[in-house]
């Protein structure tokens, strides 16, 4: 039945569960990382852990004496030879030198247990021999035998000392029989949880059996969650995979269909452009050919004026002369400066431009970008049927990883352990009976044990209360009284029981002492240290053909790295027990789940797609021809520098209100007359003209934005037909190079975001593979109740029986040991107590220093 409960720690991990192939929908995880939830745990009540209360402190007080008794490490080596021996040539060789050397080293780890044995034995023969010359010493009126107490000036201070240091001893014999009475008490009352711990294990066993095949229904129903996204995926394969190759082509194809829509927007620009020049140049001529007008009748009138005679008379008026030269010489500034009407009109160019924009250059693109953007539409019809096969393929895998958990017979192994389960529980309530009636034996016995030191103590305690009180210090010690008398007597029974109790109870604490003892240093502090696991773990230690017993006893393989101290410790941190006990030994998930061998055909399937992208046309012969045309328009005919060079000229050639100035100032040099009164009429008029025109047309936001209009739209036309063809020639040849991308060269692309699709579904089946593989590990069946039984095991020999154990013998051996103190110090001190039948009395008649007995 015990072999069946060790194959369900192989088989139980493989409980079978039928795939739920029909689940209520989940809510997806965003993609990349699945959520599998957690799988549920069963709670185990057992607290493998002991907390002793405040006799705690009496337990480190033996294991501090204990370390000074045998400070020692501990003697792995010497406990695998003698283990690997099995103690047999040790007995039957013992002279041969290694055994020799062997049997010293034993010795030498044991010498502080030994010296202490030697003294308890020493104790328990000397103390009944002591105790029999004692009573024949007595007998002979010797060793204080004899009823006569001699008189002495310090015999109360005597009396008081001893009667002090015997009450300290009592003290200190009380103190060590409580404690032994404690230890006796504590070891009972933990024998009653025993059964508690005990029923707790058992229901944890029950647990983990109970919830382990739940737990791997889990693991395999945990499946619709990577089905679900896998499926969600492939009905999304036009987002997904066509996203990403629209994605990549978009980076290199963007770019090429950006320059053409920048490109029509240039055409857009440019006839904007034209048509402001145009406009601006009709507003300018306009603007400057009345002005022109006017300044040449000036011009005209000035001229009239200065055919004066007085303008001619140089000898009879030379400055008048001279000044109305000057004035000629300086009429041909009188003009304008900016001469409009010699520049040539755009309107060829203009109609050229109107011409190309007849065509929509802007839909155009935009029906390449249109064309592009329908990748993943394209996409989801091309690989429509492999989507269909690789869903169907889906559940097949489905059924392969529930078929797996029907290989082994589980359910009958689940059956048998719970069997066993039962079986052993009910074994061992069927010794509980037994049990608490050995306890109750061994609490009398220990009760019994006391007793014998209680009875000295209270012949102690009696014998001090009625010495102390009875005691009359003007009495003799003949006249004693009764009490006082009594209370001697009593401290003489105590030491008769002393003698004849101490060498048993001495004999009982040394056994108990080497027992006890080398049970906390072999057994209880190794397990805390975890070493005595080392020892166990020895290779060859059982069967000298296996390295390593448990895997070379389950599994026929010592080699296999599993360890008492590996299972221990794995099962400490409530891990799984497929990993605890390598049950990949027997049971290889990996083989069964191998995401390559499930996932073989749906990579196959996905590998087949292809993809082809010729359908999409970034951009129609028609655009292409609309940009040929932009770049034959005429642009680079326009004469860009007489343009800008007259926009940026002034109105006239001289300002003039400064000419108007000048003119006065020479005319004001003139002797007053017609030719005079005339120059001043013309100088109001260049005036007026300068007030009436020049200042409007400088102001007038018409006039204004003609020239600004004029200015910018020229050097921009300028801009744009510098080496336009080219540019244009260069737009097409980036279309081209796009087109050729998705028509030719596009494959590598699918195939590289195909190949990244398909991992990604592979990767869902795996990340459920990896998660199942680390849920056996870790979360599926923890066996924390196995270790709690090794702990429920340790507690129950060394927290309650060892330690109990030892501090009995602790209070017990000190309670002992003080007994011999006690019995020197009664008998000493009953002297005062009792009632002599002789005295020391001094004779003042006879001979000075001379003393009696009066009997």
């Amino acid at each position: 039945m015990w072999r069946t409960g060790i194959l369900l720690l192989l088989w139980v991990r493989l409980a079978s569960g039928e795939l739920q192939h029909e689940t209520e929908p989940r809510r997806l995880p965003p993609p990349g990382k699945l959520d599998f939830g957690y799988v549920p745990a069963g709670v185990y009540e057992t607290l493998a852990h002991y907390e002793p209360g405040p006799i705690g402190i009496l337990f480190h007080m033996v294991h501090a004496f204990l370390y000074v008794v045998q400070p020692n490490a501990f003697p792995q080596d010497l406990i695998v030879r003698l283990a690997k021996d099995k103690f047999g040539a040790i007995q039957t060789e013992y002279q041969k030198p290694e055994n020799i050397v062997l049997t010293l080293q034993a010795i030498y780890y044991e010498i502080g247990f030994l010296v202490c044995a030697a003294v308890g034995l020493l104790f328990a023969i000397l103390m009944p021999i002591a105790g029999l010359f004692f009573c024949m010493c007595r007998c002979c009126d010797n060793c204080g035998g004899e009823m006569h107490q001699r008189q002495r000036k310090n015999a109360d201070c005597r009396r008081g000392l001893l009667g002090t240091l015997l009450f300290s001893t009592s003290l200190v014999i009380t103190i060590g029989v409580l404690c032994a009475y404690a230890a006796n008490q504590n070891l009972s009352s933990q024998v009653k949880n025993i059964r508690r711990l005990v029923n707790s294990n058992m229901r944890d066993l029950h647990t983990f059996a109970n919830d382990t095949p739940m737990q791997i229904d889990y693991l395999i129903s945990q499946y619709a969650t990577a089905k679900n996204k896998v499926i969600y995926d492939l009905d999304n394969i036009g987002p997904l995979l066509g996203g990403r190759i629209h994605e990549q082509l978009d980076k290199e194809v963007r770019p090429a269909l950006d320059r053409v829509l920048n490109m029509a927007g240039a055409m857009r620009e440019t006839k904007e452009a034209l048509e402001n020049v145009s406009v601006g140049l009709e507003v300018l001529k306009e603007g400057t050919g009345k002005l022109n007008f006017n300044l040449s009748l000036v011009r005209t009138s000035i001229n009239r004026t200065l055919n004066d005679p007085g303008c001619h008379d140089e000898e009879s008026d030379a400055t008048t002369a001279q000044l109305c030269r000057n004035i000629r010489q300086s009429l041909s500034q009188l003009q304008i400066s900016a001469n409009f009407t010699r520049l040539p009109k755009v309107n060829p160019q203009l109609e050229n431009v109107n011409e190309v924009l007849k065509t929509d250059l802007s839909a155009i693109v935009q029906r390449g970008f249109s064309s592009l953007n329908d990748t993943p539409h394209m996409v989801i019809e091309q690989t429509r049927s492999v989507v269909e096969t690789v869903q169907g393929l889906v559940d097949g895998i489905g059924n392969n990883i529930s078929s797996f958990s029907k290989v082994f017979p589980v359910q009958s192994c689940l059956s048998n352990f719970t069997i066993f389960i039962s079986h052993a529980h009910a074994k061992i309530e069927d010794h509980y009976p037994e049990i608490d009636q050995m306890d109750f034996y061994r609490w009398i016995g220990c009760i019994a044990l006391c007793c014998m030191v209680v009875l000295v103590l209270a012949f102690n305690y009696l014998g001090l209360l009625c010495g102390t009180l009875g005691y009359d210090k003007h009495a003799s010690p003949t006249t004693r009284g009764c009490i006082s008398n009594t209370g001697g007597t009593m401290l003489m029974a105590g030491v008769g029981f002393s003698f004849i109790f101490s060498w048993v109870l001495m004999g009982l604490v040394t056994i108990i002492f080497l027992v006890g003892g080398n049970m906390e240093k072999l057994i209880c502090e190794p397990f805390h240290s975890t070493e005595i696991f080392k020892v166990v773990d020895t290779p060859y230690l059982v069967n000298p053909e296996w390295k390593n017993f448990i895997p070379g006893y389950m599994y026929n393989d010592s080699d296999l790295e599993l360890t008492a101290e590996s299972l221990y410790s794995t099962c400490k941190e409530n891990k799984g027990i497929y990993s605890a006990m390598r049950l990949d030994k027997v049971f290889n998930i990996s083989s069964y789940l191998n995401t390559t061998v499930l996932t073989k055909d749906v990579v196959g399937q996905l590998d087949s797609v292809k993809i082809d992208l010729r359908g999409i046309i970034l951009l129609e012969a028609e655009g292409k021809q609309n940009l040929l045309d932009f770049s034959e328009a005429g642009l680079s005919e326009i004469n860009y520098a007489d343009y800008l060079e007259e926009v940026n000229k002034g109105v006239t050639v001289m300002d003039l209100l400064s000419f108007a100035r000048e003119l006065e100032a020479q005319t004001d040099l003139m002797p007053r007359g017609a030719l005079q009164t005339a120059l001043k009429g013309h100088i109001s008029t260049l005036r007026q003209i300068h007030s009436q025109q020049i200042i409007p047309m400088e102001q007038a936001m018409k006039y204004v934005r003609a020239r600004s209009a004029l200015n910018q739209s020229m050097r921009f036309l300028e801009r744009t037909a510098s080496d336009l063809p080219n540019k244009v020639l260069a737009v097409l040849d980036a279309i081209e190079a796009a087109q050729y991308l998705i028509s030719q060269n596009a494959t590598h692309l699918i195939n590289r975001e195909t190949g990244k699709f398909t991992a990604t579904i592979t990767g869902y089946f795996h990340q459920y593979i990896e998660w199942v593989k680390s849920s056996l590990a870790l979360e599926v069946a923890p066996c924390k109740p196995f270790s709690n039984m090794v702990d429920t095991a340790e507690i129950i020999t060394c927290s309650f029986l060892v330690d109990s154990m030892n501090t009995f013998w602790m209070g017990l051996g000190c309670s002992t040991l003080f007994l011999l103190p006690s019995i020197i110090l009664a008998v000493k001190l009953a002297k005062y107590y009792r009632r002599m039948d002789t005295e020391d009395v001094y004779d003042d008649s006879s001979v000075s220093g001379t003393w009696h007995f009066t009997l």
